[in-house]
């Protein structure tokens, strides 16, 4: 492998992990400042990424869908996992702030990925485009940030989808619990365990273009205009 390929790998990886890491982080972060100490005890609010490393969704599913269209001599796949879930006590959230805290608990992770996001294509217009006349460290660095900010952009659209155990559907349960639409909170709930095969179907068909790929590139477009 050319050293440019060696250096795209290691920079997605790289950006990857802190995308996924500081989603969960964050989530467990404001439950912290509404007084549930559960992630804070279990050690998940450190950055040390070995305690946040998901076996299937920090791997297994990165590697499949960035490697096999290689294979495939497709090019580069479409990067995407997660994080193990950090523990939240969601009643003692509620207890100390209600169901805005609990909105907030949910919305904590699209929030960190979305301002990273900005971060990075801040920065990113900001540098000229790397050649392959330029040192291997800047060309490090530049794709280091092309993949922060595509991936950080994927991450956020992706998790705002009401997708049962997914981010967007916990907001919308607590958003509907606060104004009493208990069925609605009730579809959500129940709906969880099917929440992975939802994941996979949008991700496997053509739905994926429509739902996920055509938001995310109306967010790159607004971020590097």
């Amino acid at each position: 492998m050319q050293s440019i390929d060696i250096i795209e790998i290691v920079a997605a990886i790289a950006a990857l992990l802190v995308a996924i890491i500081g989603h969960e982080i964050m989530h467990g972060w404001v439950a912290y400042k509404y007084g549930d100490n559960t992630a804070k005890d279990a050690g998940r609010l450190s950055i040390n990424p070995i305690g946040h490393i998901d076996p299937i969704g920090s791997i297994l599913v990165p590697a499949s869908m960035y490697f096999i269209p290689m294979l495939l001599g497709m090019g580069s796949g479409f990067l995407f996992g997660w994080a193990k879930p950090v523990p939240v006590n969601t009643q003692t959230v509620i207890n100390n702030g209600g169901y805005n805290a609990a909105m907030q608990v949910s919305l904590a992770g699209i929030v960190y990925n979305f301002s990273l996001a900005i971060f990075s294509s801040i920065i990113l217009v900001s540098m000229p485009q790397a050649t392959e006349a330029d040192s291997l460290i800047y060309i490090a660095v530049y794709i280091f940030v092309l993949k922060l900010l595509l991936i950080n952009v994927v991450l956020g659209v992706f998790n705002l989808l009401p997708i049962p155990q997914f981010d967007g559907a916990h907001f919308i349960m607590y958003l509907s619990l606060k104004y009493r639409f208990n069925k609605i909170a009730e579809f959500f709930y129940k709906a969880e365990p099917y929440g992975m095969v939802i994941v996979i179907i949008i991700l496997m068909t053509p739905i994926k273009d429509y739902i996920l790929y055509a938001p995310i590139q109306m967010v790159l477009k607004l971020l590097l205009s």
